[in-house]
């Protein structure tokens, strides 16, 4: 199979791109033109130069493709609202599909995001039968993704769209070449993080995601959307476990809820007068104090999504970015 990957050099980008070639299909890499590659220009694939906001350039690239994985997205959470977020993420969403039905593409992965649909507790984590709930966040990127998320069911429903969409959770892995998740290892590491708040997320290793959406180019079911996640942890857990995995001391500070958002809310103040991004902005600091859970089961069954375990996960984070001189 020919399968065109947009934002093919990003984190999940970097490790699909091996995955596919590890199962002999061939590669066609769309990066942003004017980026250097550096995680995938050494492999034997096909790298195409273009934009999402311009369709032209994704309609030639992707010409001889059958098969499209769209991974590529503006994720950044500052400032909160944005009109190039929009642009990229709805309309260069968009322009991909418009280019797939064009060359008649046999199956569409589309990449969403977890926070697309309501999660929940431990005891009761969100699945993809729950509305979205992040709108409380006041977020673009949420909220662009979601609509982004619903286009894409749209053309399923209205134009027999072969597309199924693919909702990761916190990923861990090799290749986070501009950090993104990374930074959490990071900054336990250098011992940067103070202490923890109440609440907490769902982690998966981003190898397991793509071995999803591989199998995803062949299982699962056209209009259907597949949460990837694994292990529920709260922020106590997950610093802990990086922790010992770095062999560092764990943040033993358990900060308030209260605290947690008069902080975000102080640093978000003090950023927008001094014309600067927050360490911790209002918004984060309102989701640290939340429970993200998901359950994966749906895609554990239907697109038979790995549950490596997350410790492993961090390992190859933390050798690649000490092999890569990030730490």
């Amino acid at each position: 199979m020919n399968i065109f990957i947009s934002g093919a050099d990003g984190f999940l980008g970097s490790n699909l791109v091996r995955e596919l070639l590890g199962r002999n299909h061939e590669v066609v890499a769309f990066v942003k033109e004017g980026d250097d590659p550096k995680t995938i220009k050494e492999l034997d694939i096909d790298i195409q130069y273009g934009n999402l906001l311009d369709a032209d350039s994704i309609k030639r690239a992707m010409k001889g493709c059958n098969a499209v994985v769209h991974t590529a997205a503006s994720t950044v959470i500052w400032p909160y609202r944005s009109e190039i977020q929009g642009k990229i993420n709805i309309g260069g969403t968009v322009n991909m599909v418009n280019a797939a039905k064009a060359h008649g593409v046999s199956r569409y992965i589309h990449i969403g995001t977890a926070n697309s649909f309501g999660f929940g507790s431990k005891a009761d984590p969100g699945d993809e039968t729950r509305p979205y709930a992040s709108g409380i966040y006041g977020m673009d990127y949420m909220d662009t993704k979601y609509k982004a998320h619903q286009y894409v069911l749209e053309q399923v429903r209205e134009n027999q769209f072969p597309a199924v969409i693919i909702n990761p959770t916190f990923m861990f892995g090799p290749y986070p070449a501009r950090l993104g998740s990374a930074k959490m290892i990071v900054s336990i590491y250098q011992q940067k993080v103070p202490g923890f708040t109440r609440g907490g997320r769902n982690y998966i290793a981003v190898k397991d995601v793509c071995v999803g959406i591989a199998n995803a180019l062949t299982m699962g079911t056209i209009g259907e959307s597949y949460i990837a996640g694994h292990k529920n942890l709260n922020y106590k857990e997950i610093f802990t476990l990086i922790a010992n995995v770095v062999d560092v001391e764990p943040p033993k500070l358990a900060i308030p809820s209260f605290a947690a958002k008069t902080f975000g809310f102080v640093n978000t103040l003090a950023a927008r007068i001094l014309n600067r991004e927050p360490s911790v902005s209002y918004a984060m600091a309102m989701m640290s104090v939340d429970e993200h859970y998901f359950s994966a089961q749906k895609a554990i069954e239907e697109i038979k999504l790995p549950q490596t375990s997350i410790e492993t996960a961090i390992k190859e984070s933390f050798d690649w970015l000490k092999e890569h001189q990030y730490i």
